[in-house]
C-alpha cells in the first residue's frame, strides 16, 4: 500500500466520513445506521472507526474509505483518491498523483474550474460585459452574491473561450468531452480549425456538485434573436434556446446534480429542511434573501438519484412549483419518489398576486415568501384537495375514481402508521369504512421488493439471503457465525471441541480459523486491504450480533451453533459423497466406490 493512501488513512475518520452521508449510532465500540445503498427500516450498516471499515449485514456491501466514496459518489479509484486527499490536506507526489491528474474526469473538473474563472472575470472586469452586468443588477442581484455564485459572461465570439484554453494547455479532445467546445465535421484538431464554442452570448451560471466542484453550466441568452439558428454555423449541433446547458459528461448528469446544495447543504442538516424551487435565479434570490436551505433540481423533475441525495441531509422536503397543470405535473413524480424514499413532502404555495415565483415574490415582499415556506400543505392533504376538485363524492363511480387516485400516493408511502394515517382522513372524506380502503389498498399496493433489514439478536442461519451473497450455504453461514463468535470473545478459542476444529480446518475457512485460533485478542488479528476482506466482515459482524451477550451467554451460544455446524457438515458431505460414488460407479472404480460408501455410512451413524 502506498504510504499517502495509508496516510489518508490515518487522517480521516471513517465513521467522521460516512456521518456525512448516514446518520449514525454508537453500538458498543462502533456506529450503525441505516445502509444507504438499500432500502432497509431496521439499522444493517456498521462502520468501525477502530479498523478503518464499513459493512452492511443487509447488502454485503463494505470497505475502507475509499470504497465508500467510490460507491456512494459513483467515483473511480483515481477520482475517489484525489478527493480524499484533498479532504485530508494531503499531497499526492508518488504515481499516485500522475494516476489522479491521469483522469480525464479529473481533467474536465479543471477545465470546468478554469472555465468558471474566465467567466466571472470577464463580467466583472471586461467593459463589453456592462450590459450583462446591468441585467443582472436590475434582477435585484447584489455584486456580492454575484460573486458568491460566481456568475460570469461570455460574449458573442466564435472561439474566444476555445482558443483561451488551448493555450492554457488543455487538449482539444477533452475541451470537447467537457462539452465546452463543439467540434464541426471535419475539424482540424492539429490548428483547431471549426472548433467552437457552446456558449456564446449569454449569461453564465456555473453548477456545482456536492463537493464544490464545477461539473457543468447554464448559460442564459442575453440578448434574444429570433433568427439566430439561421446565423449559426454548425447549427445542426448547436442549441440557440434561451437557456443552453451542459450536456451530459463524464462529470455532469442533470438526473444527479442538485443546484446550490453545495452551498445549501450544512443549513439543511441543521434545519432539518430542504426548500426546492424551479430556476437557479430563483435559487440564488432566495439565499441572497437569507433563506440558505434552497436548491433546485437543475431544470428537470426530481429523479431517483436527487431525492436518494437530498435524503442524506434531510427528512423534509418543501416543495415550490408552477400552479399551473403543467407544473403540477412536472411535480408530480419527484414528490411521489420523494414519498416512497420516506421523505416528508409538503407544498409550498405562493398566494395569488404575490408573484408567479419565489424571486418575484422575493422582489414583491420576502415576508410573504418566508412565511408560504413556513405554512407548507402536507403534500397528502394537497393531493386529497386535487382529486376532490369537480368530483362528487355522494355518486359511487366518483367516489371510487378519488379512492383510487388517491390510494396510489399512499401506497407509495414505506411507514404503515402514516399510510393508516391517510387511508382515516380519505375516510373520513368520503364515508367510508377503512377496512373497504384497505382492501382496494391491498390490491393496488406496488411490490417494492425490499429486502428486510437485520435486527438484534436475529439468528444469521434464518436469514442467509440478508448476511451473504446467495451462492453462501446455511453451513457457510454457520461457520461465519461461529468465526464471527470466536473473535467477539477470543477467550472462547479454548472452546471448539476437536470434532468442530477438525471441520474448520477442512473447509475454506481454515487459514481463517487458524488466525483466529493463534490470536490472543482482537488487536492481534492481522488484515488485509482488501474491501472484501472476510475478517473484517466478521469482526463487524460479532461486535454487531453479540454486542450485550456476556461471557458465559456466548459459551452457550458457542455449543448451539457448533452442534448446528456438525449437523450441517454432515448434512453437506453425505450429498457430496452421493454424488462422488454416482462418479465413480459411473467410471467402475469400484475400490474407491467402497471407501466412498463407507464414509457415508459412517456420517449416517
Amino acid at each position: 500500500m502506498s504510504d499517502e493512501v495509508q496516510l489518508i488513512k490515518n487522517k480521516i475518520d471513517v465513521a467522521e466520513l460516512v456521518g456525512e452521508y448516514v446518520q449514525l449510532k454508537p453500538a458498543g465500540t462502533n456506529k450503525k445506521g441505516l445502509c444507504p445503498f438499500h432500502h432497509e427500516k431496521s439499522p444493517s450498516f456498521m462502520v468501525s472507526s477502530e479498523r478503518g471499515s464499513w459493512h452492511c449485514f443487509g447488502c454485503a456491501k463494505g470497505g475502507d474509505i475509499f470504497s465508500f466514496i467510490q460507491e456512494i459518489e459513483g467515483m473511480e479509484f483515481k477520482e475517489s483518491l484525489k478527493y480524499l486527499a484533498d479532504k485530508a490536506g494531503v499531497t499526492l507526489t508518488s504515481s499516485y498523483k500522475n494516476e489522479a491528474d491521469s483522469s480525464q474526469k479529473n481533467r474536465i473538473k479543471n477545465i470546468n474550474s478554469e472555465t468558471a474563472r474566465f467567466f466571472h472575470n470577464f463580467l466583472l472586469k471586461m467593459p463589453t460585459a456592462k450590459l450583462a452586468m446591468d441585467y443582472l443588477l436590475n434582477r435585484g442581484l447584489k455584486i456580492e452574491t454575484i460573486e458568491e455564485w460566481q456568475i460570469g459572461f461570455i460574449p458573442e465570439q466564435w472561439d474566444l473561450l476555445t482558443q483561451y484554453l488551448l493555450k492554457k494547455g488543455f487538449a482539444i479532445d477533452d475541451l470537447v468531452a467537457a462539452g465546452i467546445t463543439i467540434k464541426r465535421e471535419g475539424a482540424d484538431e492539429q490548428t483547431g480549425r471549426g472548433f467552437y464554442d457552446r456558449f456564446r452570448g449569454r449569461i453564465m451560471f456555473p453548477i456545482w456538485n456536492v463537493h464544490d466542484e464545477v461539473v457543468g453550466f447554464t448559460g442564459r441568452i442575453l440578448v434574444e434573436k429570433p433568427d439566430s439558428a439561421k446565423a449559426t454555423p454548425g447549427k445542426e449541433n448547436f442549441t440557440p434556446g434561451k437557456y443552453v446547458n451542459t450536456p451530459q459528461t463524464g462529470v455532469y448528469d442533470k438526473s444527479r446534480v442538485i443546484f446550490g446544495l453545495n452551498k445549501a447543504k450544512q443549513t439543511i442538516k441543521a434545519k432539518n429542511l430542504i426548500v426546492m424551487v424551479e430556476g437557479q435565479m430563483d435559487v440564488i434570490a432566495c439565499h441572497q434573501a437569507g433563506m440558505k436551505n434552497v436548491v433546485a433540481s437543475s431544470g428537470t423533475a426530481l429523479t431517483e438519484e436527487q431525492v436518494k441525495l437530498l435524503k442524506r441531509y434531510a427528512s423534509v422536503i418543501n416543495m415550490a412549483f408552477d400552479a399551473d397543470e403543467a407544473g403540477q405535473n412536472a411535480a408530480k413524480r419527484g414528490i411521489s419518489i420523494a414519498l416512497a424514499e420516506g421523505l416528508s413532502v409538503k407544498v409550498i404555495r405562493i398566494p395569488d398576486g404575490a408573484g408567479k415565483d419565489p424571486d418575484e415574490c422575493l422582489k414583491k415582499s420576502p415576508e410573504v415568501w418566508f412565511k408560504a415556506v413556513e405554512q407548507a400543505q402536507n403534500v397528502m392533504d394537497w393531493y386529497l384537495e386535487k382529486v376532490l376538485r369537480g368530483r362528487d363524492i355522494f355518486e359511487p363511480r366518483q367516489k371510487q375514481l378519488v379512492v383510487n387516485e388517491y390510494l396510489g400516493e399512499i401506497a407509495l408511502i414505506p411507514y404503515a402508521v402514516e399510510r393508516d394515517h391517510w387511508l382515516k382522513i380519505l375516510g373520513d372524506k368520503l364515508g367510508v369504512d377503512v377496512s373497504v380502503l384497505r382492501e382496494d389498498l391491498a390490491q393496488i399496493k406496488t411490490n417494492t421488493n425490499k429486502k428486510p433489514g437485520v435486527t438484534s439478536g436475529q439468528s444469521l442461519a434464518s436469514i442467509p439471503q440478508v448476511l451473504a451473497p446467495q451462492n453462501k450455504g446455511k453451513f457457510e453461514l454457520l461457520v461465519e457465525r461461529l468465526l464471527s463468535l470466536l473473535l467477539r470473545f477470543p477467550i472462547l478459542k479454548n472452546e471448539v471441541n476437536s470434532g468442530i476444529q477438525k471441520i474448520l480446518l477442512a473447509t475454506a475457512y481454515s487459514a481463517l480459523y487458524e488466525i483466529v485460533k493463534n490470536s490472543y485478542n482482537v488487536n492481534e488479528v492481522v488484515t488485509t486491504d482488501s474491501k472484501d476482506n472476510l475478517l473484517d466482515i466478521l469482526l463487524l459482524q460479532g461486535e454487531w450480533e453479540f454486542a450485550e451477550v456476556t461471557e458465559n451467554t456466548a459459551k452457550k451460544e458457542l455449543e448451539n451453533i457448533s452442534e448446528m455446524v456438525h449437523e450441517e457438515w454432515i448434512k453437506k458431505r453425505r450429498r457430496e459423497l452421493q454424488k462422488e460414488i454416482e462418479l465413480a460407479q459411473k467410471n467402475n472404480e469400484q475400490e474407491k466406490m467402497k471407501t466412498l460408501s463407507a464414509e457415508f455410512v459412517e456420517l449416517g451413524n
